[in-house]
């Protein structure tokens, strides 16, 4: 199989990935409908980097080892069940709490507003790189889009980077779509039921990696 006769099936296989429901869409939809297309910036960012790391480990050899070892994966996903309930659980005191904070037209200081970013950005960075079942799912993913006689770590970091570039235009045209209703979910009552609604289903998307195994 040649490398770009397997680009089509590939961009729809990533397609169809994408929009599949899990985390990286709760905090994108989040993000988004809270600060707007620019407030998601920083989160898509961070979950394509976190993917892109585990593509590398895939074309190394490190991600079939964590895939292959109990110990790995448990750490793996305990650690990332936590940190989708700390996620989940800082929204829904939120909720409670009522909406404070600055929205997408307000300006903040501008180390404040890098702080966010990076804060933001680490949010989506942790939610992929702690998930073992991405870890296992590239694994099985990636080889059958490598043609034998090419190199599987030059040729996955291609593909890798075609994957990103695919899901960062996704994603940031999702972003653009809830941003443009932000005005309405930046009303008290819609943003307590929003993080209500996003703090429900990041617990629940943390208490099922952690009590789920493979």
């Amino acid at each position: 199989m040649d490398l770009t006769t397997s680009l089509p099936a590939f961009l729809v296989a990533v397609v169809l990935i994408s929009a599949s429901p899990g985390p990286a869409m709760v905090l994108i939809m989040r993000r988004a409908a809270l600060r707007g297309l620019p407030g998601a910036v920083p989160t898509v960012l961070g979950l394509e980097a976190g993917l892109y790391v585990w593509a590398l480990c895939v074309g190394a050899g490190l991600a079939a080892l964590v895939a292959a070892s109990e110990a790995a994966y448990l750490v793996l996903r305990v650690a990332g069940a936590a940190f989708l309930l700390y996620l989940g659980v800082k929204a829904l005191l939120s909720a409670r709490r009522g909406p404070a904070g600055a929205g997408p037209g307000d300006a903040p200081p501008p180390r404040e507003a890098a702080r966010a970013w990076w804060r933001a950005f680490g949010e989506g960075f942790l939610v992929m790189l702690a998930n073992p079942k991405a870890a296992a799912f590239m694994v099985a993913f990636y080889p059958q889009f490598v043609p034998a006689d090419r190199p599987l770590f030059a040729t996955t970091a291609l593909l890798a980077l075609f994957q990103v570039a695919v899901e960062i235009a996704l994603y940031l045209g999702l972003a653009a779509v809830v941003g443009r209703a932000g005005e309405w979910f930046r009303r008290p009552a819609v943003r307590r039921w929003s993080d209500a609604v996003s703090g429900t289903v990041l617990v629940g998307l943390g208490v099922r990696m952690a009590v789920h195994g493979r």
